[in-house]
């Protein structure tokens, strides 16, 4: 018998999202999926292995939905497997209020339409979840796109961007920002592996005015923020600022704000506490985004908790994108 992370409070809504496809169960699903050789479980935990078993089977349920729709692209598979995710999203819950799971859907679209340029995990680098999920993209999205997507992370610190990109694999790129010009300089750039993974760019801010000139001069179009280090410092106060000044430039810019939910308690700029209240992370992501996602951008029990998935927010944008080129693909043959 098929069972996963509250099972029970789930089972009849996605019961009732897949017969609308034609589908009655999650183990026929499953079995759409593996009748074109996808396992949607082993995509998730090759990009997150910590990972809930339920994560798995909300990609199972979002795949088989695109296989019977009939998806024509990748980016239509990513639409398809977010009506998925929503169907494991808890009723009541932060995740439903905020239709999280097609979201995640919209959010892997525009990753794999072309007119999306550059992607920006932004504070990305303070949390080994953006690594995952920068991973999964840059593994899987180009396979869909003419034009290959530019995906980097940009977060406080030098050194720590230097370190992760050197166990990742990688570039880093060294800045230097001026604060009397508003001129970022490039310093230099060392590429720490020969392989897809070298194409992430990860860069090393030192504060607010430097990651915004680093989003400027990458360009970046779509940015999710984590929720880890210093969410109300930078990551938060960087997409708003870069928010205004694209509306001013008359750009377009599409803002997830990921992570909060209960209200964080990681540091005093984050008080607040249980399910209807919303500490400074939740209240200046609500500011900036077009989409707000529930719970961490790295710890899968705390996505859970808002009543969605067993899996970072991050590492599921790779999910997203890597399961609906493998479904595309596989239709495509």
């Amino acid at each position: 018998m098929v069972i996963f992370e509250n099972y029970e409070r789930r089972i009849d809504k996605i019961k009732n999202t897949l017969k609308d496809f034609g589908v009655s169960s999650v183990e026929e699903a499953r079995d759409i999926c593996g009748n074109i050789g996808v396992s949607p479980n082993d995509i998730v935990k090759s990009i997150q292995p910590i990972a809930f078993e339920n994560a798995g089977w909300a990609y199972t349920v979002g795949a088989a939905i695109a296989i019977k729709k009939n998806v024509r692209t990748a980016a239509e598979a990513a639409e398809a497997i977010g009506i998925g995710l929503q169907s494991f999203c808890i009723n009541g819950s932060v995740a439903e209020d905020r239709k999280v799971g097609l979201g995640h859907g919209k959010l892997g679209a525009m990753l794999l339409s072309d007119e999306t340029k550059c992607f920006a995990f932004l504070a990305g680098h303070e949390s080994f979840a953006a690594a995952e999920g920068a991973i999964g993209i840059v593994n899987n999205a180009n396979k869909a796109r003419k034009e290959p997507l530019r995906v980097i992370l940009n977060g406080l610190g030098k050194d720590a961007a230097q370190i992760i990109s050197r166990i990742n694999g990688f570039t880093y790129v060294l800045t230097q920002f001026d604060y009397y010009t508003g001129d970022l300089e490039l310093v230099r750039e060392i590429v720490y592996s020969k392989s897809e993974r070298a194409q992430v760019r990860c860069y090393g801010s030192d504060d607010v005015r430097e990651g915004v000139a680093i989003m400027h001069h990458e360009g970046v179009d779509v940015s999710i923020t984590g929720n880890s280090t210093n969410p109300t410092r930078f990551q938060h106060p960087v997409a708003g600022t870069y928010k205004k000044e694209c509306v001013e430039q008359g750009k377009h810019y599409f803002s997830v704000a990921s992570g909060g939910g209960t209200g964080r308690t990681l540091h005093p700029d984050n008080v607040a506490a249980g399910p209807a209240s919303y500490g400074m992370t939740d209240t200046m992501g609500r500011m900036h985004s077009d989409a707000q996602f529930a719970g961490s951008s790295s710890v899968p029990a705390h996505v859970e908790m808002m009543g969605f998935l067993g899996m970072g927010n991050n590492p599921m944008v790779g999910a997203t994108v890597a399961v609906a080129v493998a479904v595309s693909e596989a239709l495509g043959k």
